[in-house]
């Protein structure tokens, strides 16, 4: 029997309004809406392979109004991904493989987390970069390796987000063609119509970024969505915004077309209504017809396309197997065999010539010693490369459709930054860092948040780590932003006391796996410290004794970054009154907390309860370390324009200050 493609379509609806119903939670106007859309995409064109959901070669799909999150569970159900009735029955349930908003990792064929709006397409653009990059470096003529599209879906919320306006914008001046994104304009976001609040001209605003836009499809006409993705991948030089109009809720007789089927299930009746109104065979709660599963089952045609695309790969590994090898490489995410011996004299030079230099030229340093042995490196800044020390002088500029390189200049955009090396990271075959102020950490803290959430490796250079920067002043003097990022879980933030140790947070930051690195990074210049091999691998642990005391232990100083210069300063003085007290480095809270007891206590013995911690910014997280009889001199206000020295002196960060504090405890 042949189905219809309304009848394939109409498997979306249902299993969407079954799964939102039994949760009594969900979003069913999106899928409902999109279903149509999907369908063609997804039978015509995606290219995938429901068994091997990560294969290089596939096609990638992303959901950026990630509400809608029942549309790819019952896409990738029916076309025979490891996601069955039962986990479609478990929607929103406690460990599901079908969260509220697809979660990477969660769901097979998931590509990225989205929910926070315009994320997941500036993640699309960051994908639709690292494609043509790594077909750019990898690519034989007769050998195209690499030569996938990625599709995203889009909704209004999308728009209205500032983010898609950083990532789109850049989208359009890297001219990158082999994006298709498909703009859900169903005029309907949760308080109702969008028309009193987003009046934009999407398509002439789109326009506007370069891109070629494709106006007023009828998201409900399968034929116009089949000629309008022919139409988009014949583009050569623009990314491709297809503009369908639908209705939201689509199949709903009674609420379709209205905000009540955006963020709400629709009710017994309203369920029972839809299933009558679609003309569906069955009553039953996630029936579906076998020939419409058959219809949908893609495993076979994906079966194939890998087949052919691992030809084609053993074909190019023949031709070129040291090309072959290094590709497998970066895919895996393996640091080089070249790292170790590279970032091993990096560290070794600075402890040879104790520089004092601000840690952020320490990390500019550090970056051009091993950017040869991490060619996976794609480096970068928001508009501050000289501040931020992150260009090194081999690096390739990206520039106006010009996809080749490994440096970009993001411009003033931060947080499209950011959510844009997450789409490259998730990729593969990339190690993107990029740079800005920490202060601006906060323009880009949710897609931060995301790297963690999704832990993959992506490097966060955020440099002028406090009231250190001098005279911008308040608005640009960090304060908040070090401790507030330490509280993302999964995220390792380093703030480094000099050059050996901002090496070793480059070290750790490339050879994670899961875990997205911030390095903290001082403008003004910090004094080397006196490192040995203990104190070496001590700041790789997160936290070590870089000096402990001459005589008698009666407490201990704890500090990061600036201050460790100023707590072993403090300690000689404490010294020279027959106050002996050891002096503890703190360049990463999170990785000191993951070390085995032992190890901790041999950093902070409980004996030593006579603590003080001193960092120059919020005192509040140093407690943990302290406790409650101990101290911090800390920063619990905003700062002020004035020469760095004055406002150390003047925030109680000198000598004779610590020393009374520690005294006084």
């Amino acid at each position: 029997m042949t189905v219809s493609r309304k009848q394939m379509a109409d498997a979306i609806r249902i299993l969407t309004i079954d799964a939102v119903q039994k949760a009594n939670s969900g979003h069913p106007g999106m899928p409902m809406g999109m279903a149509d859309i999907a369908e063609v995409l997804w039978n015509d064109f995606l290219v995938h392979n429901p068994s091997n959901p990560h294969w290089a070669g596939r096609d990638r799909f992303l959901l950026s109004n990630g509400h809608g999150s029942m549309l790819q569970y019952a896409l990738l159900h029916l076309s025979g991904y490891d996601l069955s009735l039962d986990d479609l029955k478990n929607f929103r349930q406690w460990h599901s493989k079908t969260p509220g908003h697809p979660e990477y990792r969660d769901a097979p064929g998931v590509e990225t987390t989205t929910g926070p709006l315009g994320q997941g397409l500036a993640n699309g653009v960051g994908m639709a970069l690292a494609e043509q990059l790594l077909a750019k470096q990898f690519n034989r003529p007769g050998h195209e390796i690499v030569d996938n599209y990625t599709y995203v879906f889009l909704g209004d919320g999308c728009l209205m987000e500032g983010v898609s306006h950083e990532a789109c914008s850049l989208a359009g001046v890297w001219g990158l063609h082999k994006l298709i994104c498909f703009y859900d304009d169903n005029n309907i976001s949760i308080d109702g119509h969008v028309d009193n609040w987003f009046a934009d001209d999407t398509p002439a605003r789109f326009e506007a970024y370069g891109w070629h836009v494709i106006r007023d499809i009828n998201g409900h006409d399968p034929e116009a969505v089949k000629h309008a993705i022919v139409a988009a991948r014949a583009q050569t030089s623009k990314p491709v915004l297809i503009c369908c109009k639908t209705v939201i809720g689509e199949g709903s007789p009674n609420k379709a077309g209205t905000h009540d089927v955006h963020g709400a299930a629709l009710g017994a009746e309203e369920v029972a209504a839809t299933r009558k109104h679609l003309g569906w065979p069955s009553d039953e709660a996630f029936f579906v017809p076998q020939e419409i599963y058959q219809g949908w089952d893609a495993r076979a045609k994906g079966k194939a396309a890998e087949a052919a695309w691992q030809d084609k790969f053993a074909a190019y590994k023949a031709a070129f197997p040291a090309e072959a090898a290094e590709f497998e490489r970066r895919l895996r995410g393996e640091p080089s065999p070249a790292f170790d011996a590279a970032i091993a004299k990096v560290i070794a030079d600075f402890r040879a010539e104790a520089p004092k230099i601000a840690t952020r030229v320490a990390s500019g340093k550090t970056i051009q010693g091993i950017a040869a042995a991490v060619p996976e490196f794609l480096g970068g800044s928001a508009d501050l490369s000289p501040s931020n020390n992150t260009r090194w002088k081999e690096a390739v500029d990206l520039g106006k459709h010009k996809v080749e390189g490994n440096y970009i200049h993001y411009g003033v955009r931060e947080f499209g930054m950011s959510a844009i090396m997450n789409g490259v990271a998730l990729y593969g075959g990339f190690l993107p860092f990029g740079g800005t102020f920490l202060i601006f950490s906060d323009y880009s803290r949710n897609a931060i948040r995301m790297s963690a959430l999704m832990g993959i490796r992506v490097i966060y250079v955020m440099t002028h780590d406090s009231i250190g920067l001098g005279e911008d002043g308040p608005t640009h003097q960090p304060i908040e932003q070090v401790n507030s990022l330490r509280l993302i879980p999964n995220l390792h933030v380093w703030r480094p006391a000099d050059a050996v140790e901002t090496a070793i947070a480059w070290e750790s930051s490339v050879k994670q796996e899961r875990t997205p690195s911030l390095l903290a990074l001082s403008r003004q210049n910090l004094s080397a410290l006196p490192h040995s091999d203990a104190s070496i691998e001590g700041a790789r642990r997160g936290g070590y004794v870089i000096k402990a005391a001459a005589g008698k232990e009666e407490g201990i100083i704890l500090a990061s970054g600036s201050e460790v210069e100023l707590a072993l300063a403090a300690q000689a003085k404490l010294a020279e009154a027959g106050v002996h007290v050891r002096v503890v480095s703190m360049p990463c809270l999170e990785i000191f907390d993951t070390q085995d007891a032992a190890y901790r206590e041999s950093v902070l013995p409980a004996a030593l309860s006579k603590r003080l911690a001193v960092e120059a910014g919020t005192s509040g997280l140093w407690y943990k370390y302290v406790g409650l009889q101990g101290g911090v001199v800390g920063i619990d206000r905003f700062g002020a324009s004035a020469p760095a020295p004055v406002l150390f002196e003047k925030y109680g960060f000198t000598v004779a200050h610590v020393v009374e504090r520690f005294r006084a405890l």
